[in-house]
């Protein structure tokens, strides 16, 4: 017999503080005005461009954010700053990244009607590690008390569907019974605040997910896997080059290219078609019907994205419940925002009724699960 695998409880940190549009905005046009009069004479004479201003109109009209939570919301404002301030703790502390992920995996764990000793497994996917070793989710294991083995990995944007799909595979192979996949996202940390078309990106949040055998679940209980899908595509559209090896050659240090950039224009035209077409061909190989959906939740990165990518998947303009948005709230929160769409948008569907949960990022990766209510 088959073992299938089952999603069982999620979970979701929110941080308290929020930053409207028109607050960034604040923020942002205060330092334009102070960055052009420190630069003045170089600006009158031509050397370097005036920096312009923003507008909460068009934030909200180029990505759909109206607002985003944050870890630190003072850092961030202030035009002297603009960098979120997040004091390093010491070793023998948990993590700023441990504490929220823990936050949000007890809510997953409560919600699956489990223990954290009966976790055998802990991913840590996320686009934005505190550290390159120890491993996150092996302090996010301890933490918890959890048991069995602990591992990170990163595919960006889409590093929460990677891990549902690692998870799954564990389960049914029988390398564990129980996984607890965790994306916290300080999204803020790696955000150029001083960039006019990005500065209003993203949020900072936590998901959780747990995923178990279908016969250690509950009946009735939960989302069947029946079918995950993953893509990689090499592009430099979206890149951050932050990393160990920038000490090794201190010219580049404090480019801005070690911070989050993108070519936004390119991977609207080249990431859709891709994601479209992906769910498209998996709900065809499984004798799926677009109109048997009852739900898509997709990667939360742009509304002018998501409304494209369900146009070509249903066939036609979605309902709002039928792609549900959480983008204008939380921005966009990199491999959390699918699962944040998830946990709020889920518990309405009823036995039998099938769902796609979907995400999309730098890589470029695109990974896409068909979901069955139980």
């Amino acid at each position: 017999m088959s073992t299938s695998a089952v999603i069982t409880g999620t979970g979701l940190y929110t941080p308290p503080e929020a930053i409207s549009n028109e607050e960034l905005v604040a923020s942002f046009n205060a330092w334009v005005d102070l960055h052009n009069e420190a630069h003045a004479d170089e600006i009158a004479n031509g050397s370097i461009e005036a920096k312009t201003h923003s507008s909460a109109e068009f934030i909200e009209k180029a990505s759909g954010i109206k607002s985003r939570y944050v870890i630190n919301k003072a850092g961030i404002l202030d035009p002297h700053r603009m960098v979120p301030d997040i004091p390093e703790r010491p070793n023998t502390d948990s993590s700023v990244m441990c504490e929220i992920a823990c936050l949000a995996a007890n809510q997953a764990i409560d919600a699956a009607g489990i223990t954290p000793a009966e976790v055998d497994a802990v991913i840590v996917a996320a686009s934005n590690m505190q550290r390159a070793y120890p491993a996150m989710a092996i302090e996010v294991q301890a933490a918890l008390g959890a048991t069995g083995f602990a591992f990170d990995m990163n595919v960006a944007c889409s590093s929460a569907t990677f891990g549902i799909q690692q998870a799954s595979d564990a389960v049914k192979s029988g390398s564990a019974q129980r996984v607890l996949v965790v994306n916290p996202e300080i999204c803020t940390g790696h955000l150029n605040f001083r960039d006019r078309d990005s500065h209003f990106i993203f949020g900072d949040v936590a998901t959780a997910v747990v995923i178990e055998a279908g016969a250690d679940a509950e009946d009735g209980m939960g989302w069947e896997i029946l079918d995950s899908r993953m893509q990689t595509l090499f592009s430099n559209n979206i890149r951050n080059n932050f990393g160990f090896l920038n000490r090794a050659d201190e010219s580049g240090i404090g480019h801005l290219d070690k911070l989050f950039v993108q070519e936004g224009r390119k991977v609207f035209k080249e990431v859709c078609p891709a994601v479209a077409e992906q769910i498209t061909a998996q709900l065809q190989s499984l004798g799926i019907n677009a109109n048997d959906l009852k739900r898509i939740w997709l990667h939360q990165a742009n509304q002018n994205m998501n409304d494209l990518i369900a146009r070509k998947v249903f066939g036609r303009d979605p309902a709002p419940e039928e792609s549900p948005t959480i983008l204008d709230e939380y921005a966009n929160t990199s491999s959390a925002g699918s699962i944040i769409a998830f946990h709020k948008h889920s518990a309405d569907l009823r036995p039998g009724e099938l769902a796609v949960l979907c995400s999309f990022g730098a890589g470029y990766s695109i990974g896409s699960i068909v979901l069955r209510k139980r």
